[in-house]
């Protein structure tokens, strides 16, 4: 099941890439209408919008698929059901294909709610009470999604279609498509776990692995930004780009923080996935469409590959995640180490590597654009804590000293997780440049001061020093985020937001129904109701008991009042 998933998954990324480059360098769209049920006058049409995007997405989606199923081949091999578990990745898969090529609300929304169901079954997959509650809190932040987009088609019925392609630039400026573009924008944002709905991606890493390789890394979380790269219109000429650049500046910023206090190796990952997602959406609400899908691809690729890394050491060290008991793998676990480093790199934005080409270009556009300081030192401080949590990081789980438990074997896994990894790093090395030279074909014109041009790479130097020495604990010997206890746990539970997300939400309905239960219906619904009419019911069988027991003085005394009311009548008549 597997080797077959792989060798077709493989094979169709490889043919939609070409189709990609084909369309790319001919400035084609294809836009295909299937009538699929014809009656008298009514017809329903299924359409498919085939352009550069939705192809090299698709190819890119596909090509990690394959790469994961793969790798799950022997990360999974302990597990009875394993061809279960891959039919889930695949259906996963064939919701996200509808998704990307619909240009049709309706059909998005059919892809969109398969994600949903779908992430669910693979993050419940190792049947825990911490994945049951992840996956709940995984799927009810995203049915608020599904509820936005089933209301923005309720609203598409003020126009001919559902198609909302044809109606995008004609009526940008209508209060309708205001609406449907701010209900679209809420559910990319629950779906990409921006500020307020960040709370989902961290709990969903309970899902096995190659799952948060696949998932929560390249597709799903990335599902809301494309959408919103296919709505980019609305955001640039209202006041819902605006807000959406502060809500976006403001989670890369929180997770960037939350992940420099993280000791758990994939939360850190998920954590600077928000980041990069967060890095994603402000640059896309500034109406730099192309560049956001440059760096959603870019950003795919190094981080399945981190994450794939990081199943490899968890599957080591006895299935533990915490980075405080790994240190000194690089000796142990060379080629993982490398594969490791060099994502670690891209994702910091290394020259040369994946990441450098899109993250260098977002923040030259940044310093060019008219954005204001808030902004600004958003983008910047959020780049310098990318790189202080990756050193941090490489600090605690690559150099140092080794710290796990006894009784461990330490090696590199077997082929097999190897070459899945190999896959990845080749691409995670010449993926940005290729895309680079094909997405802009035209070098644009950036020009900065010396000072300003170098402020990426100081940002980024000075980030990775504080990262590495701040985790140095031998340095004065104290551990710094143990000095400002109260601090550290604010800023390593993304400020409250899980908190706020579970027990936040829950607390007074739950509060008001218990008093509602307790003073309605235990109380007052019981004294005036059914123990009420028991009780008056019972009084009254007691009195005629007492009537019907055999007792001569009763019926003595009835049979003097039935005299006395036959001599009233007789009397008065």
């Amino acid at each position: 099941m597997c080797s077959i998933s792989f060798i077709n998954l493989i094979s169709i990324s490889l043919s939609c890439f070409l189709l990609s480059l084909y369309f790319l360098l001919n400035n084609m769209i294809y836009f295909i209408e299937w009538e699929v049920v014809s009656l008298n006058s009514m017809s329903i049409v299924m359409t498919f919008l085939f352009d550069w995007m939705s192809l090299l997405f698709m190819s890119f989606v596909l090509m990690i698929a394959s790469l994961v199923i793969f790798y799950s081949k022997e990360y999974m091999s302990a597990d009875e059901n394993i061809n279960r578990f891959i039919m889930l990745v695949l259906m996963f898969v064939l919701s996200m294909m509808l998704l990307i090529i619909s240009p049709n609300l309706i059909s998005i929304l059919l892809g969109w709610d398969g994600l949903g169901l779908v992430s669910y079954c693979l993050v419940i997959y190792f049947q825990n009470i911490k994945s049951y509650n992840a996956g709940m809190l995984t799927a009810l932040s995203n049915r608020i999604g599904d509820v936005a987009l089933l209301l923005a088609i309720a609203w598409m019925l003020n126009y001919g279609s559902w198609n909302y392609i044809f109606y995008l630039e004609v009526m940008q400026n209508e209060f309708e498509m205001l609406m449907i573009g701010s209900l679209v924008m809420l559910a990319a944002m629950t779906k990409s776990a921006q500020i307020p709905f960040s709370s989902w991606l961290p709990a969903a890493m309970a899902a096995p692995t190659p799952v948060s390789a696949l998932v929560h890394s390249s597709t799903l979380v990335t599902a809301g930004v494309y959408l919103l790269i296919r709505f980019n219109i609305i955001l640039s000429t209202s006041w819902l780009g605006q807000l959406l650049l502060l809500l976006s500046g403001l989670t890369m910023f929180m997770a960037g923080l939350g992940a420099n206090f993280e000791f758990d190796l994939k939360k850190i990952i998920a954590l600077s996935t928000l980041s990069q997602l967060g890095l994603m959406m402000s640059i896309l609400s500034m109406g730099f469409y192309k560049l956001a899908m440059f760096h959603l691809l870019t950003h795919a690729l190094f981080k399945a590959l981190l994450f794939m890394c990081a199943g490899a050491i968890i599957h080591n060290m006895n299935n533990s995640q915490d980075i405080r008991l790994m240190g000194g793998l690089s000796i142990h676990m060379p080629l993982t180490s490398t594969c490791f480093n060099v994502s670690n790199l891209a994702l910091c934005g290394m020259p040369f590597l994946a990441g450098f080409y899109s993250k260098d270009m977002i923040l030259e556009i940044v310093m060019i654009s008219n954005i204001n300081m808030f902004s600004f030192f958003l983008y910047f401080f959020s780049t310098g804590l990318t790189v202080s949590y990756s050193f941090r990081l490489v600090y605690y789980s690559m150099v140092g000293d080794l710290n796990c438990g006894s009784l461990n074997m330490l090696n590199d896994e077997s082929w097999i997780m190897l070459r899945g990894m190999m896959g990845l790093l080749i691409m995670s090395i010449i993926g940005g440049s290729m895309l680079n030279w094909l997405i802009f074909p035209i070098p644009y014109m950036i020009c900065l001061p010396l000072y300003m041009k170098l402020l990426t790479l100081f940002v980024c130097i000075f980030g990775g020093l504080f990262g590495y020495l701040i985790s140095m604990t031998n340095l004065y010997s104290l551990n710094k985020s143990l000095l400002n206890y109260n601090f550290s746990v604010f800023l390593g539970s993304m400020w409250f937001m899980p908190y706020i997300s579970t027990y936040g939400m829950i607390f007074y309905p739950l509060n008001y129904g218990q008093l509602v239960v307790k003073s309605f219906d235990q109380g007052w619904s019981e004294y005036f109701g059914g123990q009420h009419l028991y009780y008056k019911l019972m009084n009254y069988s007691k009195t005629l008991f007492l009537m019907h027991n055999n007792n001569l003085k009763i019926y003595l005394m009835l049979f003097v009042f039935w005299i006395l009311i036959l001599f009233n009548f007789l009397l008065f008549l």
